[in-house]
């Protein structure tokens, strides 16, 4: 008897039509492994694209809806095991909380873009909702789901360079350099109106991102903080350039720094991990090496594929070495480990941890209380303490 193979995953999306960015890279990723197919969605806050962008996508006329709630309404009207598996939501943040709140209280399984909400409230009251009705929530840090970055976690995390003494990670682009919001650019627009984007500008689009990098790989917790912001383009009325100085729980030090305006740069993220034996230095545009400086011998270049990688890195790669991997990529395994999580629920067992490696909900919620607490130092100019809810 052979053993039956399970089905594909039924995924709905709110947001990500026509005209939109993030929404293709996410259906591009969960389609990359066959894990899950796109059965449903509201596409649009406006009814009228919402179902163009529908049937553009070969979505039927029965699970196409002009509304998030028209979404809710229909998928909550069908039997059990027939609604979708998971709703992924790549709206503007503005409206993340009353979406997210919705279908987690309705016991859907969520993945949410970053950043996840707009108040450290909303965050609180979102941890709260999917502790209470015990179900699955992704947030989408992209990052986390490089090879090498998975590398670096466990080099970090297994003690390879001794304790961590500073930490630098560094996120520049300079799509920002000039006031491309008053051009009609639908991204530019968004990000840089505080009624849509929240308190933070480039510091909640790519900040809350260095803030995940810094987390997942050396699992410091930030003690306190004092940050710098600014708004450098004339006009602008949030943050695009912010600077700020971490001080960690165990003496460990930290700079980040998180900016839109520097003109000529495309997406250059990178970190750079010290400790007492060595360091460690990664950067998104070179994804697929780390490289790793040894305090008591020569430089070394680890790249992706290569069999002496940890078991996570090995996993998240899937063609062989020297075939460069990267964004679409990274996504991928982010699903790939929020779709373990469903099916081992599913199937009343518990996941392997290598498996369900993916940010929760969480981390979501510790970032917005991070953006917070930089807002508040920038506005105060000085030192504030970081207090993150999920700490024990």
């Amino acid at each position: 008897m052979t053993e039956q193979t399970p089905r594909r995953l039924r995924y709905a999306m709110v947001g990500g039509g026509q005209g939109a960015f993030i929404g293709a890279v996410h259906r591009h990723a969960i389609a990359l492994d066959g894990l899950a197919e796109l059965a449903a969605g509201a596409f649009s806050s406006t009814p009228e694209r919402a179902l163009a962008s529908g049937r553009a996508l070969g979505v039927p006329d029965a699970h196409n809806h002009a509304s998030w709630q028209g979404l809710l309404e229909a998928e909550l009207k069908r039997p059990a095991d027939e609604r979708v598996d998971a709703v992924v939501i790549v709206t503007p943040t503005d409206s993340h909380f009353p979406i997210a709140q919705a279908f987690a209280d309705a016991g859907f399984n969520v993945v949410c873009d970053k950043p996840l909400v707009h108040t450290a409230e909303q965050a609180d009251a979102l941890v709260a909702t999917v502790a209470e009705r015990g179900t699955i929530f992704g947030v989408t840090y992209n990052y986390t789901g490089y090879p090498m970055v998975r590398q670096a976690r466990e080099m970090v995390r297994s003690g390879a360079l001794g304790a961590i003494r500073k930490v630098v990670v560094e996120y520049n682009q300079g799509w920002l350099a000039t006031a491309l919001e008053t051009t009609g650019n639908k991204q530019a627009g968004w990000r840089t109106d505080p009624a849509r984007s929240g308190i933070a500008g480039a510091l909640g689009d790519i900040g809350s991102h260095a803030e995940n990098l810094v987390s997942t790989v050396t699992g410091l917790a930030i003690e306190e903080l004092v940050a710098d912001l600014g708004a450098l383009v004339p006009g602008r009325a949030l943050d695009d350039d912010a600077s700020m100085l971490l001080r960690f729980m165990g003496g460990a030090r930290g700079v980040l720094v998180a900016s839109q305006i520097n003109a000529g740069l495309e997406n250059d993220l990178r970190l750079r991990v010290s400790g007492e034996h060595g360091t460690l230095e990664w950067r998104q545009e070179e994804p697929n090496r780390l490289v790793h400086h040894r305090g008591d011998g020569p430089t070394q270049i680890l790249t992706r594929g290569a069999p002496w990688l940890c078991e996570a890195a090995r996993r998240a790669g899937r063609i062989p070495p020297g075939h460069p991997e990267g964004f679409i990529e990274a996504f991928a395994n982010v699903y790939r480990g929020v779709f373990a999580d469903i099916r081992a629920r599913s199937a009343g067992t518990g996941a392997d941890p290598l498996d369900a490696d993916y940010p929760r909900v969480t981390d979501g919620a510790r970032g917005v209380h991070f953006i917070a607490c930089a807002v508040a130092s920038s506005s105060e100019r000085r030192w504030r303490r970081f207090e993150d809810p999920g700490r024990v």
